[in-house]
């Protein structure tokens, strides 16, 4: 269990408030959308104080206004040994594009995996900088996502038009 003093701030944007998580070192540990699927509940985020997080704040600004594709903040992932890996080729996926959950298992070494993959992919926990929006059907089809299936096309559509230019 996780017993670490936590963080909190609130802040807008084009897909609704978005909470962001800090642990007691100020390193961003969350970023949760409203009515997220694995949403931890509100009283675990602890006190609300937006000092923590600034350059967060910066670079999720500049990501929204097309100008950022890369995320350069530190985080602290907390899941299991695997959800990490997942969660590292999350990160690996580029901006604009996208990849399936059998991709990524083969990726990892383990291509039976996709449906541990997704499972995975659904716990990630610092959504849009982890960009698990990125990840589609074998087929290309948009399936599940924590933040609600409109929430995903509209960051794909969002991403696919801000990388032409």
């Amino acid at each position: 269990m996780d017993v670490s003093k936590k963080w909190h701030t609130v802040i807008d944007s084009p897909y609704g408030p978005l909470t962001l998580v800090a642990d007691d070192d100020g390193v961003l540990c969350g970023l949760y959308m409203t009515d997220q699927r694995h949403r931890p509940p509100e009283e675990t985020f602890s006190s609300r104080d937006d000092t923590p997080f600034a350059e967060a704040e910066e670079q999720l600004s500049a990501y929204f206004a097309g100008e950022l594709t890369q995320f350069t903040l530190q985080l602290r992932l907390h899941g299991t040994p695997f959800q990490r890996r997942v969660w590292d080729q999350l990160s690996r996926i580029p901006y604009g594009e996208t990849r399936s959950y059998g991709e990524l298992a083969d990726a990892l070494g383990n291509p039976k995996a996709s449906r541990a993959v997704g499972l995975a992919n659904g716990r990630n926990p610092i959504g849009i900088i982890i960009p698990c929006h990125r990840v589609v059907g074998a087929n290309g089809d948009l399936t599940g996502y924590g933040g609600g299936l409109d929430r995903k096309r509209r960051l794909l559509d969002f991403e696919r038009k801000a990388s032409l230019f």
